[in-house]
């Protein structure tokens, strides 16, 4: 027994030792020795293989496995107003045809509506060898099925404990690094020092997402006394921003790892945490965002204004407490690619341990990040035109779907007051064409 153990300490000496080396500490002073570029080569021509294997597979052309249900859904909508649809009921007498345009636009909702759907995982032009679910590709070839079995041997037995080794390390460095600043009087050194400790452990989280990162416009980067905004796909969204800049938080107090990560970096970073009673208080949340925007030695704070993570084809509707504190705005449109995992985080269906083990099972993290011009509130202009308006600039960067929807539907319900709405526009359409009286 005493053998045996020996020879782990020894092995998980040198595991560490050859982490440290050749991924933590390159990754901490900001270079690349090449291993992540070689790894990203060797699987972007896998999966250019199996996708010619399947495409060899399928003995009848099935165009539609190939083509983004994104783009063309299961169904095509006709975007004709209502007021046009009934301009025609403007006679007394009731035809059953009048209530053609709601049955067609109730079916249009049941088989595919504009909201459930983004509150689940981007469909893939191709297999990625991720997934057998697909019935299409439960067997192709059999040298398609050795190599997803070789995938699965690598992904869980190799990459996982990898990455699980660099988490570790990365948030216990963020921890002790924060702690240690913390105890420094307020000074600009101690601003530095967590600057870097902050950049440090981000870039080391990257890694142990095997994140290739790709930032567009670099001089539109937000600046001290601003707010960056950008939308939501998953909570390692902050990581990917984070490793290019610092920026404070703003969220709610948890508890466990997160609340222990929380009460290290505030010691060290102005982060804006509040406790749950406080989140209730809107008037105070404004407050205190305010108070940081108005000091300019101060991070740009970091906030998602939907919400809730959208399924990366989309932006929802933007809360407009954000647009309502002042200030610059500095929008962020981040867009990954599906081909080598998926980051939605199905808050609904899945816990965060189990998000986390999907994602640190998957090929790697792959995404774009655009950094847009500042924005500013133009006058006249009210919060909620302003957050439409850097919603729609972050859409039409990041080649996103712009929704009006609140994303709070997620979990409930659409709103009494919305359907009232609605049908109090219908009643005056009739009452206005003379249908009713």
């Amino acid at each position: 027994m005493e053998d045996v153990g020996a020879v782990a300490a020894r092995v998980g000496a040198v595991w560490l030792a050859l982490v440290l080396a050749l991924i933590v500490v390159p990754s901490a002073l900001g270079v690349s020795l090449g291993i992540s570029e070689a790894y990203m080569w060797v699987l972007v021509k896998t999966l250019e293989w199996a996708t010619i294997r399947i495409e060899k597979g399928v003995k009848k052309p099935q165009p539609q496995m190939l083509k983004s249900p994104a783009a063309n859904g299961i169904i095509e909508r006709d975007e004709t107003p209502m007021e046009k649809e009934i301009a025609r009921l403007h006679r007394v007498d009731f035809e059953f045809s009048d209530i053609f345009y709601f049955c067609r636009k109730g079916f249009e909702a049941i088989v595919e509506d504009e909201v459930t759907q983004r509150f689940s995982s981007e469909e893939l032009v191709s297999w990625n060898l991720l997934t057998r679910t697909n019935v299409n590709f439960h067997y192709i070839s059999m040298r398609l099925t050795i190599v997803w079995v070789i995938g699965v041997i690598v992904r869980y037995c190799f990459l996982l404990p990898l990455r699980f080794t660099l988490a570790a390390i990365g948030i216990t460095s963020m921890i002790v690094g924060t702690t240690m600043v913390g105890q420094l009087p307020n000074s600009s050194v101690k601003n530095y020092l967590s600057e870097v400790v902050h950049l440090t452990c981000s870039r080391i989280l990257v890694r142990a997402l095997s994140g290739t990162i790709h930032y567009h416009n670099k001089e539109n980067k937000p600046q001290k006394g601003g707010i960056c905004v950008a939308n939501h796909t998953s909570p390692i969204d902050a990581i990917i921003l984070t490793n290019d800049g610092c920026y404070a938080m703003v969220g709610q107090v948890h508890g466990g790892l997160m609340g222990v990560i929380q009460r290290a970096t505030v010691k060290a970073c102005p982060h804006v945490w509040f406790e749950r009673s406080e989140v209730k208080d809107r008037h105070l949340v404004t407050k205190r965002l305010r108070e940081h925007v108005a000091d300019k030695s101060k991070l740009p704070i970091l906030i998602f204004p939907e919400g809730t993570c959208i399924n990366n084809t989309s932006v929802m509707m933007f809360k407009k407490g954000s647009f309502e504190i002042g200030g610059t705005i500095y929008p962020v449109a981040i867009k990954y690619d599906p081909q080598f995992g998926d980051a939605f985080w199905n808050s609904s269906k899945y816990n965060i341990v189990s998000y986390l083990l999907r994602i640190m099972t998957s090929w790697a993290i792959v995404c774009n990040v655009w950094y847009m011009p500042p924005m500013v509130r133009k006058e006249g202009e009210d919060a909620v035109q302003f957050a439409n308006r850097v919603r729609s600039a972050i859409a039409r960067q990041g080649g996103l779907t712009e929704l009006p929807w609140d994303g709070g539907l997620k979990r409930a319900k659409v709103k009494d007051t919305f359907k009232e709405e609605q049908q109090k526009n219908y009643s005056k359409m009739l009452v206005r064409k003379g249908s009713i009286g």
